[in-house]
This record gives structure tokens, C-alpha cells and sequence, in this order.
């Protein structure tokens, strides 16, 4: 058996982060990775699906271009030149975390491990063999895997999930989209400009339910206008494969046929041949690995981070995890509670989120107030010619903090960090709108959304 400082298994970004941060600092460290060198995120998650949706809004400016007074003639996808546009991101990414593990002086074992005692794996190498180390702390982050819902004849159908899309060996002609979240909407406007036939099929009675509905439909509209058929409040009885096309039957009789499917339905913990409970570590019913707010589990000295503690399942939170469970190993007590977590909906237009919604506000009890601004009022919307969306903040009117924002709009992924940092800092939002902020930029915008109060 082999006796280390820190035995990180899984190398997502939280696992990674606090591993190289370790060996950097003289600790001996191993860490112990299934495949994918970098995690999840760079491999076929936030990278590569960026990537391409920077192809496919391209794709869409290009066929616009005279507008900006351009003739470029008739723009199409190369198949070939998009997977290696897209690859091209990802392996020099791959490569450059690969040179970090090693000269960050971290042991990188490639290979499956499970649990057999508390803080103890046994690693099955992937180049043949087997090592036993036992960590003075451990650190879990195995992360998740594209979920397939339980709808007969789903699996046997062989659906594409969010991961193996990436592949991209065609465009279908016709895709079906199966759930209507965050990931699969991104799926089908992307792909819908890449010239797929491309339907979302929602069980509940409107996309994006956690958004406000005047929000969600804006959104709803323009995936419309880019081709995208969406129904809503329908529900999938059987899946059946023939051949070259997959066809699903729903719930009122009615029949949607496609060269593929894709299941976008969640993703479950990579957890159930890990051997938690050799090593002392709880899990709920879904297979997530229980923790507290210090990201420590039912185990001694055994911490756990990113998806597969059940954190919002952003890359950017991993790396927060990353930053409470370094300071808790030192003796610390930095807590996930109070976190405030911004996130982006990579559609076109963005949508750009932080804080509560108005639904969310109006919820707690305070006197609210809401002020809404159309994306055409902010002078560099028309110098980009996108003019699409709407801009949405909430406040507390007793003490003129923001509450939060929704930003559905070019570049509103940036924008919302401008937001995000006021909130941080408690500053009131009339702090944003007296600002002197850039013009023409995006962010301006901000100075007339905290004076166009509607409520």
C-alpha cells in the first residue's frame, strides 16, 4: 500500500484544482483519472459544445452579413473543418492541462478506482495492473454521465446523449430532441442552424420553468424563428428504432419520426462502482455523494466536490468546491452557504442569470420592485444588428440592494459578471445606473435597465 497526503479521485475541475495546488506545494499527491485528462468540461462538456456554438451563431451572421453591408456569398457547414475546429479547442486544451499535472509534480495514475477501506483505493491501471494508496485526505469528484430517461425503448434505441453528440460523425437531416432543459435547447438551436430538422420534445407545459414566464417565452420566440418546433406538455410512450430512423410515440397519438435522437434529461453521479460504502461515504437515493456544508462527507477526512456532491452543475462552482475544500483541509471553515451562483444559457441570444427571479422575489415577502429594458435601447445592439431580448432586475425597494437579474441578450454572459460583482459587493443598484460605464458597450445597458421600473 502506498500512503499519500491527498488521494484525489476523478479529475474534474475541483479535483484537479486542489491536486496540482497541493503537489505545487510539496505535498504528495495522487490522483486517479478514468480517461479524460482535464475533466468533463474540457473534454465533451463547456469547451467543445462552445466551440460549436460559436460555428453556429457564425453560421447565422454569415447568412445575415448584408446587413453589415457584406456579401459573402452562401455559407455552409464543412463537416470535416467543424470537428476539427472543434477538436483543435479541445486537444490543445487536453494538452495544456496535461503539462500542468505533471509539472505541478502531482502523481497522474490513469486508470478506475474503487474504494476498499476508509481513504483506500484500489486502482485498476488502464495500462494493466493494479495499485492500493490510501490518502491522508481524500477528495471525491468523479462527477456525472448523460442521464437516459426510462421511456420504453429509449435505451434500446441508442439515443446520442450531450457527450457522444460530440463525436460528430453527421448532421441529421431530422433530430429529436428529448427534453427541453438548459443543455438541450443549446443542442437544437445549434444544430437547427447547422441545417438539421430539429424538434424539442417538453414534457412540462413551458420551457425553462425555473425562468420567468415573460423571460422563457422571449426566448421560446426566438428558437422558433430559427426553426426550432417545440412541444411542450407532451409525454413520450415508447421509443422505437427502425433502421435508419427513430420514432417517438407520444402520449396524445401523435408520431415524431427522425434520423436521431438525443437524450437531454439530466445526468446521474458517476458513483455506483466506486465502493462508497467501504469507505464509509453516504449517498442518497440518487447516488450522490452526501455532504455538508463544508463539503465534508459521512467519512473521516473525505471530502467530495463538483456534480457528484450535488453542486449546481456548473464548472465554476467546481471550482469554488475546490477553493472550500483546500481551506477546510488546512483546518478552515468556508461553507457553501450563501453562495451567489451566476450561470449562462449559451442560445442566441444569451441568457445570463443571477440571483432570484421575480416569481423568486415576490416569494420571500419583500416590497419589490422590477424594472425591464428591450435590448434595441442599448446603442451597441444596433451597431452589432442584434437587437434582440429583454433585460430584467429585481430589487428590494426598503434597501435598494439588487435582488437579481435576468439578461436575455447579445454578450449578456459577460454582462451579467458586472452585475454579479455589484451584488457581491452590497452595493445598491443605484450604483449601476449612475455608473459611468463605456459606451458603446454592452454593459451600458445596465445604466438604463436600473431607471425603466415597471413595478
Amino acid at each position: 500500500m502506498e500512503d499519500v497526503d491527498l488521494l484525489v479521485v476523478g479529475g474534474g475541475k475541483a479535483g484537479k484544482t486542489l491536486a496540482m495546488d497541493a503537489a505545487r506545494a510539496g505535498r504528495r499527491v495522487v490522483m486517479v483519472e478514468r480517461g479524460m485528462i482535464g475533466g468533463t468540461c474540457i473534454n465533451v462538456a463547456c469547451i467543445p459544445t462552445k466551440s460549436l456554438v460559436t460555428s453556429a451563431r457564425l453560421l447565422r451572421r454569415a447568412a445575415g452579413a448584408e446587413a453589415l453591408g457584406l456579401r459573402l456569398g452562401r455559407a455552409e457547414v464543412d463537416l470535416n473543418l467543424l470537428r476539427s475546429h472543434k477538436e483543435g479547442v479541445v486537444s490543445d486544451m487536453v494538452e495544456m492541462n496535461r503539462r500542468q499535472f505533471v509539472g505541478s509534480g502531482m502523481d497522474l495514475v490513469m486508470g478506475t478506482a474503487r474504494f476498499i477501506a476508509e481513504r483506500t483505493v484500489a486502482i485498476t491501471l488502464a495500462g494493466g495492473g493494479r495499485r492500493v494508496v490510501r490518502g491522508r485526505d481524500v477528495m471525491i469528484n468523479t462527477g456525472t454521465v448523460p442521464r437516459i430517461a426510462p421511456v420504453p425503448g429509449l435505451a434500446e434505441a441508442e439515443p446520442l446523449t450531450s457527450e457522444s453528440l460530440m463525436d460528430l460523425r453527421r448532421i441529421p437531416d431530422r433530430l429529436t430532441v428529448f427534453g427541453g432543459g438548459y443543455v438541450g435547447l443549446e443542442f437544437a438551436q445549434m444544430f437547427a442552424a447547422f441545417g438539421s430538422r430539429v424538434t424539442v420534445l417538453e414534457r412540462g407545459p413551458r420551457l425553462l420553468p425555473r425562468e420567468d414566464p415573460d423571460i422563457a417565452e422571449a426566448l421560446t420566440g426566438y428558437l422558433r424563428a430559427d426553426g426550432v418546433e417545440l412541444l411542450t406538455g407532451v409525454t413520450a410512450e415508447e421509443v422505437v428504432r427502425d433502421g435508419t430512423s427513430v420514432t417517438v410515440l407520444l402520449g396524445d397519438g401523435r408520431k415524431v419520426v427522425a434520423d436521431d435522437i438525443l437524450a437531454a434529461t439530466g445526468r446521474t453521479p458517476v458513483t455506483r462502482d466506486l465502493g462508497l460504502e467501504a469507505a464509509g461515504v453516504e449517498s442518497d437515493e440518487h447516488g450522490f455523494v452526501k455532504v455538508d456544508d463544508r463539503l465534508a462527507t459521512s467519512a473521516p477526512h473525505t471530502w467530495a466536490g463538483g456534480d457528484v456532491a450535488g453542486s449546481p452543475q456548473f464548472t465554476h462552482v467546481s471550482l469554488d468546491d475546490y477553493r472550500i475544500v483546500k481551506a477546510n483541509i488546512a483546518g478552515g471553515d468556508r461553507r457553501t452557504t450563501g453562495r451567489l451562483i451566476p450561470w449562462s444559457l449559451f442560445t442566441d441570444p444569451e441568457l445570463a442569470r443571477v440571483g432570484l427571479t421575480e416569481t423568486q422575489a415576490r416569494a420571500t415577502g419583500r416590497d419589490v420592485g422590477v424594472a425591464k429594458l428591450r435590448v434595441q435601447a442599448i446603442p451597441r445592439a444596433r451597431t452589432l444588428r442584434d437587437t434582440r431580448g429583454v433585460w430584467k432586475a429585481v430589487v428590494d425597494r426598503e434597501s435598494e440592494q439588487i435582488l437579481g437579474v435576468s439578461l436575455l441578450g447579445a454578450e449578456s454572459a459577460e454582462v451579467v459578471s458586472v452585475v454579479q460583482t455589484a451584488m457581491r459587493a452590497g452595493m445598491p443598484y443605484t450604483e449601476l445606473r449612475d455608473g459611468i460605464i463605456a459606451h458603446p458597450t454592452m454593459a451600458e445597458g445596465l445604466n438604463a435597465l436600473f431607471t425603466a421600473w415597471t413595478d
